[in-house]
């Protein structure tokens, strides 16, 4: 029988292919390489080859973007609530985006945002001195419920009325749901707006009220060196997962060139860099 997170891990990239996410063009060039790369073209080539890419016209930037969310979005909601036995919870699953009607300012952590987003539009000096960098909108992101005295106290008496008024966690006291972990999803890394990622997550670091979502990026880049850029360093970033790890180690490995086939190996070694399926359990901690 095949674990669950092996066929989810089938499914995602059926789901980037059959979606034109994942494509190769006339030219031989896959959709997530930069074509004045001849490194990027070779690593892309020979994960696309690993994963069966057809050839097609690839999406057009955003478009590849949202889908590239959406199925990332599709397997977590397919993985994760299944993970109970080491998180149990009532969990919620959605892609956000700058369009949602969900806001970071609807999570326990984040309701003052709402607060402070509605002084700046109605004071421009507050606004010209705070800007907002302190709104963040996620890709995806996984939330959960509060939970009743009655569930808390199912299995022996943990609280009552005496204690705890203050605990994010219980419904009697906070109504909003609880930002469990930040998906962004950066299908390459061909400019600076893949640093947007760290940007986000530092305002939701500096802007929290209590506990720190997992903060984590999912991405298709095929240079090492690309995806060091977000991937190096600690801070900010939990980790950054490949969407096919495996296939890429052995497209670089492919390749001779040496300092890429370093740098993979510093980034995984120093655990900055996983594959998508070590992402559910990560999220689980």
């Amino acid at each position: 029988m095949q674990a669950l997170l092996a066929e989810a891990r089938q499914k995602y990239h059926a789901g980037l292919l059959a979606n034109g996410v994942l494509t190769i063009d006339t030219k031989g060039i896959p959709s997530n390489a930069d074509k004045d790369s001849r490194l990027s073209i070779e690593i892309a080539q020979g994960i696309a080859r690993r994963l069966v890419a057809e050839t097609q016209e690839k999406a057009v930037g955003q478009t590849a973007g949202a889908k590239f969310e959406q199925l990332n979005m599709e397997f977590l909601a397919a993985t994760f609530p299944h993970l109970q036995t080491l998180r149990p919870g009532k969990w919620h699953i959605t892609k956000l985006g700058n369009r949602s009607t969900i806001k970071t300012s609807r999570f326990a952590q984040y309701e003052h945002l709402d607060y402070l987003n509605r002084l700046t539009k109605e004071d421009a000096h507050l606004a010209a001195s705070m800007g907002n960098d302190y709104m963040v909108a996620p890709d995806v992101v996984i939330y959960r419920e509060t939970e009743s005295d009655e569930f808390i106290n199912g299995q022996t008496i943990v609280v009552d009325e005496s204690v705890c008024k203050h605990s994010t966690i219980r419904k009697s006291c906070c109504d909003l749901p609880i930002l469990h972990a930040s998906i962004s999803a950066k299908w390459t890394m061909r400019s600076d707006r893949a640093q947007n990622s760290r940007t986000e997550a530092l305002g939701l670091i500096r802007n929290r009220k209590g506990h720190l979502p997992h903060i984590v990026v999912v991405t298709g880049e095929p240079l090492p060196s690309r995806i060091s850029s977000l991937a190096l360093g600690t801070g900010d970033i939990d980790c950054v997962y490949h969407f096919a790890l495996t296939e890429l180690v052995e497209a670089v490995n492919e390749t001779g060139a040496e300092d890429s086939i370093e740098m993979l190996n510093i980034l995984i070694n120093g655990k900055r860099l996983k594959d998508i399926s070590d992402l559910p359990l990560d999220l689980a901690v």
